[in-house]
């Protein structure tokens, strides 16, 4: 393999000294422009690319940001990233991804290989794995190395950094009283992300608005998308349920399918709603009502509050931001 050229060898071919190389590629106005297209083409013709690693050192700052998700096939992290990426080029940064995969260990390495300064922050929602088995030593090696970081959707209230949430209690409290107003008396809150702070605050929500309401609460907590038929069977043909509340959008896609196979009309017979609004919902047969969670906005208001504190001069106490759900209503309740 050809070794990298370096700027001491532009340097030597061009017949100047490293720092008008340097000068020259970064376009400054102390160097001519004879001298500047000269040694431009001399670094194409031998394929030269800048060591940022070098560059980042000298100015402190690599414009990247470290990006940690727990899953890259769910919409609403798809979205949340598109956000993310948009913000970022806007003003002026590059993002670097990694995946968790909802492993604590892989959070971990992910953590280690940003926090060594190729990146100057980090925006993360934690995995499953971290939450379960409540062990946040790396969150505290990234605050031991002054490297800012910003929780979206999952955070750790222990860990102090600026955080974006959805208001995940009040959007479950909102779809059950929906639910309730529309004439529905008996419903379910299937909950297959009970290990996680999301699916926690849905389920207060929709508890305390059932209680609210003098209603009986029913909660179905499935490990795996597989076990949600077989929670839901037993309910739909001992108890007289006519709706569902689902914490997430591929549950509640699933319940519907659950109902039509045993008889239910959707929405007369029962009206299933689901968190997070992306294109299986709008897509469903009936189309999915659900709780939107504005994902592209939770990626730009956490680019947003990164880039604050690191281009701030002053030190400031730490920010969360709280993005307000709203029920978009489609065909699967009456």
């Amino acid at each position: 393999m050809q070794p990298k050229i370096t700027l001491k060898d532009l340097a030597n071919l061009a017949g100047v000294s490293i720092s008008t190389v340097s000068k020259a590629l970064n376009d400054s106005p102390e160097i001519g422009e004879k001298t500047r297209v000269k040694i431009k083409e001399i670094a194409e013709s031998y394929n030269y690319v800048p060591n940022n690693i070098a560059r980042s050192l000298k100015s402190k700052s690599t414009k990247i940001i470290g990006v940690i998700i727990p899953a890259i096939l769910l919409e609403f992290f798809s979205k949340v990233l598109y956000g993310i990426e948009m913000e970022a080029t806007r003003l002026g940064y590059k993002i670097v991804i990694c995946l968790s995969n909802e492993s604590h260990q892989k959070e971990v390495e992910s953590i280690d290989t940003f926090i060594n300064g190729s990146v100057d922050g980090i925006i993360l929602s934690v995995a499953e794995e971290t939450q379960k088995n409540k062990d946040y030593s790396h969150f505290y090696k990234t605050l031991k190395y002054n490297v800012p970081m910003v929780m979206f959707d999952r955070v750790i209230d222990e860990i102090t950094c600026d955080k974006v949430t959805v208001d995940d209690f009040e959007g479950a409290f909102k779809a059950t009283n929906f639910l309730l107003e529309i004439g529905c008396e008996n419903v379910v809150f299937l909950n297959i992300i009970s290990n996680i702070s999301v699916g926690q605050l849905r389920e207060q929500g929709y508890v305390s608005a059932m209680q609210k309401s003098d209603k009986e609460v029913k909660i179905l907590t499935p490990q795996h998308y597989n076990e949600i038929e077989k929670e839901l069977l037993p309910v739909f043909k001992n108890e007289k349920v006519d709706a569902i509340l689902a914490a997430d959008e591929y549950s509640a896609v699933l319940a519907m399918n659950v109902a039509r196979m045993n008889g239910y009309d959707i929405p007369k017979d029962i009206s299933i709603i689901g968190f997070t609004n992306g294109l299986i919902s709008e897509h469903a047969i009936p189309s999915l009502t659900v709780v939107s969670q504005h994902a592209e906005n939770i990626g730009k208001q956490a680019v947003s509050s990164l880039v604050n504190r690191l281009e701030s001069e002053t030190s400031t106490e730490t920010i969360h931001t709280v993005v307000k759900t709203n029920i978009v209503e489609r065909n699967s309740t009456r």
